[in-house]
């Protein structure tokens, strides 16, 4: 069985220190929702408070229609996997599983064959009468993960469980996570820090900044349309650069800070107003495009450095404004352009986004998906 979770005005405090000052969200039963954001954003902070492991200073927790504020974390039925593994050394693989269900008095043939499912499940039956110590990292993980699902927990809890893991093996677990989340079907909060890493498995995300959480939605919504320059900075690599817009017709016509103008159709006109004012744009290295054609209309600048990557090569070029960007092209090994040289860049006026000037400025641009609701 799985949860609805339900966090309504959530309040975090270390004495005077408030980490978490007023989070509500819902996160839907089966789903996997992911906290993202940079070290000491909260996200952490919120997971243990979701196990019973941080005190509570304020609002409501409740699994399905039940408030767990005050349940011990014991009778919780959670099952959680921690970033270092927790895993027993001197018990075998097999046993490190079978601890939990020990534990709970599940009856002993039930025990035995729970085991066996799950380590099957997460691959690694062969194993199972292995000692910890003679197994990879990420072998240490998958028994982890199968300790926590064994007991048949309600909301499985995931706290960095791949920082440790070599950039490989992050990649192949990852797949793992997803998978078997998928098979079981159980309500999943995952922590991390790792963008690419919350890209790849969510359902959902949730990037936070400060105990706030500044956009929530699908992978895809955060990427393409950011709620704010943080999140578009945060999620991705994104080049951000001064501009102004103004109402023109029925669309809005956007300038850079060298002249070059693009008319943009997806700017919510109604957030606008009449007179022109001052925007941060985002333009991600692959939404600015190199041009070395005479006389072309664009962003003039020069090229500072490139560094090929196979299939892309990615380009550090300096606006004639003074301002730096970075640009992603597909390759092409016989005309890699040198440093110095002159180019003109032209931006996809589909994908480009547009915020309010300021810290954390607020998208201008329609289509923005951003809701902690289920």
């Amino acid at each position: 069985m799985s949860v609805n979770i339900t966090i309504d005005h959530a309040v975090k405090k270390y004495g005077d220190n408030v980490a978490i000052p007023d989070l509500s969200l819902k996160i839907r039963d089966g789903e996997l929702f992911t906290l993202l954001g940079p070290s000491g954003c909260g996200k952490t902070t919120l997971l243990r408070m979701i196990a019973g492991f941080n005190s509570i200073e304020g609002g409501t927790f409740s699994f399905n229609d039940k408030v767990i504020n005050d349940m011990d974390p014991g009778k919780r039925n959670i099952g959680m996997v921690f970033q270092n593994y927790a895993i027993f050394p001197n018990m075998s693989v097999r046993k490190n599983v079978e601890f939990g269900m020990k534990n709970r008095n599940f009856p002993k043939e039930e025990i035995r064959s729970e085991a066996e499912k799950f380590l099957k499940l997460v691959h690694i039956d062969a194993f199972a009468d292995r000692m910890p110590s003679a197994l990879s990292g990420g072998q240490q993980q998958r028994v982890a993960l199968a300790r926590a699902l064994c007991v048949r927990p309600d909301v499985l809890l995931m706290d960095e469980p791949l920082s440790n893991l070599d950039a490989k093996l992050r990649v192949e677990m990852r797949t793992v996570i997803k998978q078997i989340q998928h098979d079981v079907g159980i309500t999943t909060v995952y922590v991390t820090h790792d963008q690419e890493e919350a890209m790849a498995i969510s359902d959902r995300i949730a990037v936070m900044k400060l105990g706030v959480i500044h956009h929530c939605g699908r992978p895809q919504d955060i990427y393409m349309r950011p709620a704010d320059t943080f999140v578009a900075s945060f999620i991705g690599k994104s080049n951000i650069l001064k501009g102004t817009v103004k109402k023109d017709g029925g669309a809005a016509r956007l300038t850079f800070g060298d002249g070059y103008a693009v008319s943009l159709s997806t700017v919510d006109l109604d957030r606008l107003g009449d007179a022109e004012r001052s925007v941060l744009i985002s333009c991600r290295p692959e939404e600015l495009l190199i041009t070395e054609e005479p006389g072309a209309q664009g962003i003039h600048a020069t090229i500072r450095d490139s560094v090929f990557l196979g299939l892309n090569t990615h380009y550090f070029v300096q606006l004639d404004t003074g301002e730096e960007a970075e640009i992603v092209q597909e390759s092409d090994i016989a005309t890699i352009l040198p440093a110095g040289s002159e180019v003109v860049l032209t931006v996809n006026s589909a994908k480009i986004n547009v915020f309010e000037d300021g810290e954390d400025g607020k998208s201008l641009m329609s289509g923005v998906h951003n809701s902690t609701e289920a």
